[in-house]
């Protein structure tokens, strides 16, 4: 539910933004299920951004937010100090943590078993409805969501680097149940596109980054390439001629149980 929270403590050494001391936080939470996780019992980033979805729509419908417009995913930066596993229940918490012109930034809190284990911070796009344009936020938006961001602005620049050209490539096939209300992907399947990757290495990522370039539609034929270097993971999904999306993944060095996929059936 919304709440007005009391001043809070400065961000944390390892870069976790404090929930905001005025404004609009809102709080839900959800299990982990068996379809939610690795063999290993650790959740997929899949799960984890369904999860953030669903928390930021409720979040907007508990508002009572009527404004014109839809918002599409344009970026999202997670950072993990852990990783939650199957049978326990996540606690979100998420507030508007930044604006634009035509965007907004939101970040969420993960935490299980009483420790923030994982912080999203993701940039959405307004977009009218009528045209699919970005379009301008509203006064509605600023009113409810403005206090928590307390003048912070979001960019919604990309900044991964283009694909390697020697990168090996994959068919990346798309089904039609991966196909949203908007009749576009919806951000979930990227993130299992990383998942197939990381399933390969030997380490577990601190820091996960998704890029959102261009819409995958219908008809669109997928091509997954990825480039591995120790400790980085760079992933791009393809059509025959554009850039569609694209993923890194990082190790953090301070924190080897992060950093460990054979840890990943009791880390958290």
């Amino acid at each position: 539910m919304g709440t007005v929270l009391p001043d809070t403590a400065a961000p944390t050494p390892d870069g976790f933004l404090p929930l905001p001391e005025t404004g609009r936080v809102f709080t839900a939470g959800y299990p982990i299920r068996r379809t939610d996780v690795t063999p290993g019992g650790r959740l997929r980033f899949d799960a984890l951004a369904r999860c953030l979805q669903d928390a930021a729509e409720d979040d907007v419908a508990d508002a009572g937010l009527r404004e014109p417009y839809n918002w599409l995913m344009r970026r999202y930066a997670i950072t993990v100090r852990g990783y939650p596993q199957r049978g326990q229940r996540l606690r979100l918490a998420t507030f508007c943590s930044a604006t634009g012109p035509r965007w907004a930034e939101r970040t969420t809190t993960v935490s299980a078993s009483g420790a923030e284990l994982i912080q999203a911070r993701a940039v959405w796009a307004a977009v009218a409805r009528d045209t699919g344009e970005p379009c301008a936020l509203g006064p509605g938006f600023h009113r409810v969501y403005g206090p928590a961001a307390q003048g912070r602005r979001a960019s919604a620049r990309l900044s991964h680097p283009r694909p390697d050209p020697s990168a090996p490539v994959r068919v990346w096939p798309v089904r039609a149940s991966d196909f949203d209300a908007a009749g576009h992907v919806g951000n979930t399947i990227h993130w299992q596109a990383a998942e197939e990757v990381l399933a390969g290495l030997d380490w577990l990522p601190g820091r996960a980054e998704m890029e959102y370039h261009r819409p995958i539609l219908p008809g669109d034929r997928l091509r997954l390439a990825y480039r591995l270097a120790p400790g980085r993971a760079d992933i791009w999904l393809l059509n025959e001629t554009t850039r569609l999306a694209s993923a890194q993944l990082s190790r953090d060095p301070g924190d080897p149980g992060t950093g460990s996929a054979a840890a990943e059936g009791n880390h958290g």
